[in-house]
C-alpha cells in the first residue's frame, strides 16, 4: 500500500502595531470608536464636571469614562471581564489588573455628570442636508416617543425610586427621546419614573426643536397644551389624533382634508383609511386621523403626508436597536438610582456613537440611505476592534476604517413595504382590545397600499365631545357620566354591561369604559351588579 506524502502545513506570522495612550491611560480607549470619542473630548468633559483625579491613580478618570462605555458595549459580562476586553490587545504593555471592587469604586468616583455631559456633546442630528431619507421638503423629520419597558436591577432603592414593576418583578424606567427619523440618531433624552408621564418628559426636550424641523408623534401627545408648546418653537407638526377628538370643520380643502382648530392653534386634519394588500392576498384596513400645521394642501397633499407619517415608526427601530440589539434584552446592572442614571447615560452615549459611525459610513458613498446600514454589523465590528485595540489613534480622517468597511459590505437592500408581526404578550395589557385589527400573524411583504382620504360631514361639528381636551365650558354640555346615567335611568329594571354602554355612547374604547364605570361605582353614582353589569338602581340586599 503506497504511502501518501505528508505536505507540511503553511504558516504565516502576522505582526500588528498597536498605538494607544501611554502609561496608566493605555486601557482608556474604545477601539475604532475612539475617533468619535477622542481623548481630548473626554478630558474636557471630566475637567468641566470636576471629576479629574486629584492624583495620578492606577485608574484615571479618563480611563473610567471609557470603561463605562465598554461596560455597555459588553453588557453580558462583569466588571473584570469588561476590563480584560479593554486590555486584551495591549499584550506586553504594563497595565494594571484591578479588582471588581476597584472598578465599582471608579464608577462611584465618577458619578453620572461626565457621561451625561458627553452625551449632551455628541447628541444631535447627524445627517447632511443632502443625505437621502432625512428631509421632507425643507424640513428635517424628527419624532417624540417614549419607552417604558427598560428593566433595571430589582433592589429596594430602585423600587422606591421607580415604583412600577413588570410582570417579572423588575422595576422599569421611562425613557423619552427625540430622534432624527432618517438616521435614528438621538437629539436628546430624559428618563425617570414612569408615573410622571410621557408628555411631561417630552416637554423637557422642546428646547431642541428648530424651525426647520417637522415633528412626528403618536396619539398620546395630541393634547392641546403640548401642541401649543411645540408650535411655539416654530417647528411644524404631523401627529396622530385620538379617535374621540372632536375637531370642528372650518374649511374643506380640495384633497379631502379640512382646516380646524385645537385649542388656540390653527391646524389641518386628515381622516384617512389605509388599505394594505399583502403578497399572499391578505387584505386589511386601518383608519388614521392626522393633524398637521402644514396647512397648504397644494404643497403638502393629504396622501403624501399620510405616507410620510409612517416614518414615525423609525423611532421604534431605534428603541429595538437600543434595548434588544445593544442590550440583548438585559436589564441594567446598577442597584441604586445613581448607578442607573450613570449607566443609562453611558448606554445612550454609546448608541449615539455607533449611529455616528454608521451615518459617516453611509455618507461616504453618495446616495446611500442610512437606514440600509445594519446596526448589528456596526456593533459587532466595534466590539472586535475594542478587543484588538485597533485604530485607537489614527491619522486617517473620515469614518472608522474597519467598521465602515463591514457596514458598507453588508448594506441591507432598499427598504421594501412590509407588514410587521404585532403581538401583545401580556394577557392583562390594555392593548389586547385593539389587537384584532386583521393583520396577519407573521411578517409579509406588501404589494399594494391604497390611501383614501375621508371627506368630513357637516354633522361632525354637532357630535358630543368625548375628549378631555375638547370639552366645552358652557353648562349645557352633557358629560359622559350624565349620558350614562340617562341610559341607566331610562330603563331602571335593566342591567347593562360595559360593552353595551360603550356601544350606545360610541367613540369610546372598552378599556376606558371599564375604568370610568369603576370610578363612578366607587363614587356611588351607579351600582355594580354581579358579573360586571351596571344599573342606576341600588341593589336590594338578599334576606337569605
Amino acid at each position: 500500500m503506497p504511502l501518501h506524502s505528508v505536505v507540511p502545513a503553511a504558516v504565516m506570522a502576522i505582526t500588528r502595531t498597536v498605538t494607544v495612550a501611554a502609561g496608566r491611560f493605555a486601557p482608556g480607549h474604545l477601539g475604532e470608536l475612539t475617533a468619535a470619542v477622542p481623548f481630548e473630548l473626554v478630558d474636557a468633559v471630566v475637567e468641566e464636571t470636576r471629576t479629574v483625579q486629584r492624583r495620578l491613580r492606577d485608574l484615571p478618570s479618563r480611563v473610567g469614562v471609557y470603561f463605562l462605555l465598554a461596560m455597555c458595549l459588553f453588557p453580558e459580562v462583569g466588571y473584570r471581564l469588561v476590563w480584560d476586553k479593554l486590555t486584551a490587545g495591549l499584550a506586553g504593555a504594563p497595565v494594571v489588573r484591578p479588582s471588581a471592587k476597584a472598578l465599582r469604586d471608579l464608577r462611584r468616583r465618577l458619578g453620572s455628570a461626565p457621561v451625561k455631559a458627553l452625551f449632551d456633546v455628541l447628541a444631535g442630528p447627524l445627517a447632511q442636508p443632502g443625505t437621502p431619507g432625512v428631509r421632507f421638503g425643507p424640513y428635517r423629520t424628527v419624532s417624540f416617543d417614549g419607552c417604558s419597558s427598560q428593566r433595571v436591577a430589582d433592589s429596594e432603592r430602585n423600587r422606591s425610586w421607580l415604583g412600577r414593576r413588570t410582570s417579572q418583578g423588575y422595576p422599569t424606567l421611562e425613557l423619552m427621546t427625540l430622534v432624527e427619523t432618517g438616521t435614528r440618531a438621538l437629539l436628546g433624552a430624559v428618563f425617570g419614573p414612569t408615573a410622571e408621564g410621557e408628555t411631561s418628559y417630552a416637554r423637557r426636550l422642546l428646547h431642541l426643536l428648530r424651525p426647520d424641523m417637522l415633528v412626528l408623534w403618536d396619539k398620546g401627545f395630541d393634547g392641546n397644551a403640548f401642541l401649543a408648546a411645540v408650535t411655539a418653537t416654530r417647528a411644524q407638526v404631523l401627529g396622530r389624533l385620538r379617535s374621540n377628538r372632536r375637531t370642528p370643520v372650518l374649511c374643506r380643502l380640495a384633497d379631502g382634508s379640512y382646516l380646524s382648530v385645537l385649542g388656540d392653534v390653527k391646524v389641518r386634519v386628515i381622516d384617512a383609511q389605509i388599505t394594505v394588500t399583502c403578497a399572499d392576498g391578505t387584505l386589511f384596513t386601518g383608519d388614521y386621523r392626522l393633524v398637521t400645521t402644514l396647512t397648504d394642501a397644494r404643497r403638502y397633499p393629504a396622501t403624501t403626508l399620510t405616507r410620510l407619517y409612517h416614518q414615525r415608526w423609525e423611532h421604534e427601530s431605534a428603541y429595538y436597536a437600543l434595548r434588544h440589539t445593544l442590550m440583548d434584552g438585559r436589564r441594567l446592572r446598577s442597584g441604586d438610582p445613581a448607578g442607573v442614571e450613570q449607566e443609562m447615560w453611558a448606554l445612550l452615549t454609546l448608541y449615539q456613537v455607533l449611529r455616528t459611525v454608521m451615518v459617516d459610513a453611509a455618507e461616504s458613498v453618495p446616495g446611500t440611505d442610512p437606514d440600509r446600514c445594519g446596526f448589528t454589523v456596526a456593533l459587532q465590528a466595534a466590539r472586535d476592534q475594542v478587543v484588538t485595540a485597533c485604530n485607537v489613534i489614527t491619522t486617517t480622517p473620515g469614518p472608522a476604517g474597519m467598521i465602515r468597511h463591514r457596514v458598507l459590505a453588508s448594506l441591507l437592500p432598499p427598504r421594501r413595504p412590509r407588514v410587521s408581526t404585532r403581538k401583545v404578550k401580556s394577557p392583562v395589557s390594555r392593548y389586547n382590545e385593539h389587537f384584532d385589527d386583521g393583520r396577519p400573524e407573521t411578517s409579509r411583504p406588501v404589494t399594494r397600499l391604497d390611501i383614501t382620504v375621508l371627506v368630513p360631514t357637516v354633522e361632525q361639528r354637532l357630535l358630543p365631545t368625548a375628549s378631555r381636551d375638547d370639552r366645552p365650558t358652557h353648562r349645557s354640555s352633557r358629560s359622559r357620566r350624565e349620558q350614562t346615567l340617562e341610559l341607566l335611568r331610562a330603563d331602571p329594571g335593566r342591567t347593562w354591561s360595559a360593552h353595551e354602554l360603550a356601544q350606545q355612547l360610541g367613540d369610546i374604547t372598552l378599556y376606558t369604559m371599564y375604568r370610568q364605570l369603576n370610578r363612578w361605582t366607587i363614587s356611588g353614582h351607579i351600582h355594580k351588579i354581579d358579573r360586571g353589569r351596571y344599573t342606576a338602581r341600588k341593589p336590594v340586599p338578599s334576606l337569605a
